[in-house]
């Protein structure tokens, strides 16, 4: 055959993520629901974090006067970071950056912080991991080593998303146990931190009288329950051997309903919340 009539055969067609459907496994939207308070609790344990969101300046972002505002801004940041595609990442990093440069402690703050410090996006992202890894043990109980292996891996996106280097993120699971404990020694909440989580995240402060009345005690419970013990003993939060079990039979009972729903349903509102970001970003809406 002629060299100059020789067929060219085409690139082929990129790789699907493969690693999507292991994340969609743990993406479990009532894990982020019933989960996030007790979330928010350990993030802000650690002083530089806690500081930074109580002296924030940043106002369209304040849970205590936007709080569904927050909360999607919050729950479309796990959504992208774990089920977003690449250019969905780049967008909202760049949205939640315009909210991060405001982000840094002030003269006469009591600890120095910075929103963009590699070191506070670790402890953030180890924090969102450990909690999404927990939820998902109550709910289905043992996970197998190696699907559990390579979720720990790709939860790097919790933090990579933003500016922390991925060669920060502890190698194995071994190593990141290794590093939460040792983390465990510097959690402390002064009196303003302490206040703004017991009065306004746990005690759904900005939120109406009836939906407290309604919701408080519910998210105190399942607050707690999520919570490591010391995290419950610096805040003053009862737990006993009888409410464990409790809380363990509800996620339980919750993780045997979520095995038999459709994928969708099982990661609501994950799904939404990437396709109304998507939304913003096509008609030029802030995106955080």
């Amino acid at each position: 055959m002629n060299r100059a009539a020789r067929i060219v055969a085409p690139a082929p067609a990129p790789a699907p993520d493969a690693g999507l459907a292991r994340r969609r496994q743990y993406m479990a939207g009532p894990a982020a629901l019933l989960g996030g308070p007790a979330n928010v609790v350990m993030q802000l344990g650690l002083p530089p974090v806690g500081r930074g969101v109580v002296e924030s300046t940043v106002e369209s972002g304040q849970y205590a006067r936007h709080p569904r505002k927050r909360g999607r801004t919050t729950l479309t940041y796990l959504a992208v970071a774990m089920l977003g595609t690449e250019e969905d990442r780049i967008a909202y990093r760049a949205a939640v950056d315009t909210s991060h440069r405001q982000v840094r402690s002030r003269p006469g703050s009591p600890i120095r912080y910075n929103a963009f410090d590699p070191q506070l996006q670790l402890w953030v992202a180890a924090c969102i991991y450990r909690g999404v890894d927990e939820s998902t043990r109550f709910f289905y109980g043992r996970i197998d080593d190696n699907l559990a292996d390579e979720f720990y891996r790709e939860s790097a996106r919790f933090g990579t998303t933003l500016q922390m280097p991925e060669r920060l993120w502890p190698p194995d699971r071994a190593a990141f146990d290794e590093y939460w404990h040792a983390k465990l020694g510097e959690i402390s909440f002064d009196d303003e931190v302490r206040r703004y989580l017991l009065d306004q995240v746990i005690g759904l402060g900005p939120y109406s009288r009836a939906q407290r009345i309604a919701f408080a005690r519910v998210n105190r419970f399942f607050t707690t329950g999520f919570l490591p013990q010391g995290f419950r003993d610096a805040l003053g939060l009862g737990w006993g051997p009888r409410r464990q079990r409790t809380f363990e039979i509800v996620m339980r009972t919750i993780g045997t309903v979520l095995k038999r729903l459709p994928e969708h349903w099982r990661s609501y509102p994950f799904d939404g919340y990437i396709e109304d970001m998507r939304r913003r970003q096509a008609l030029g809406k802030s995106l955080v």
